[in-house]
């Protein structure tokens, strides 16, 4: 059963960290998954225009419109997305790539808030829960660099960085 769940975990860590890798992959050169190549990061495109201008409903939309293509909110979110994917594939500061996941989970939830596909939760939630979960179960000792990374004198000195 120990083997299962370690398996489990790899799975979810892994498939978690592919989401973030691959957003950010597909919104810089245009692969085709959601992103056409003409509307790539690389082409100069911003990456968060669409969905924040036109996508965010609710009450706080007003807000995340106004963030719509400003070059910071761009460079955040695809350094956000690079970083928490290849993070959580690694295994490598999967507590930092947890809550820093989480908290950009959150902020999409909150663009499209209150949810109109389930009036109490949504995927967001459940990839909150996910990404604050799995730093607590040393998901990054299965198949990750866990353990190597834990041992660098960077994060022995700074054990937020676990």
């Amino acid at each position: 059963m120990a083997k299962l769940k370690q398996i489990i975990l790899v799975f979810l860590r892994l498939a978690i960290g592919w989401l973030f890798l691959w957003g950010f992959l597909d919104k810089t050169w245009g692969l085709g998954f959601p992103t056409d190549s003409a509307k790539a990061w690389l082409v100069g495109n911003s990456p968060t225009y669409g969905f924040l201008k036109f996508a965010t409903y609710g009450p706080l939309a007003p807000y995340f419109q106004n963030l719509a293509g400003q070059a910071w909110v761009d460079w955040l979110f695809m350094i956000g997305l690079l970083l928490i994917g290849l993070a959580l594939i690694l295994g490598i500061g999967i507590r930092v790539a947890g809550v820093s996941g989480a908290l950009m989970m959150l902020f999409m939830y909150l663009s499209l808030f209150p949810p109109q596909d389930n009036p109490a939760i949504n995927q967001h939630i459940i990839y909150i829960i996910i990404l604050l979960y799995l730093p607590l179960t040393r998901a990054n000792y299965y198949y990750g660099m866990g353990q190597w990374w834990e041992n660098r004198s960077l994060v022995k000195k700074y054990r937020w960085l676990v």
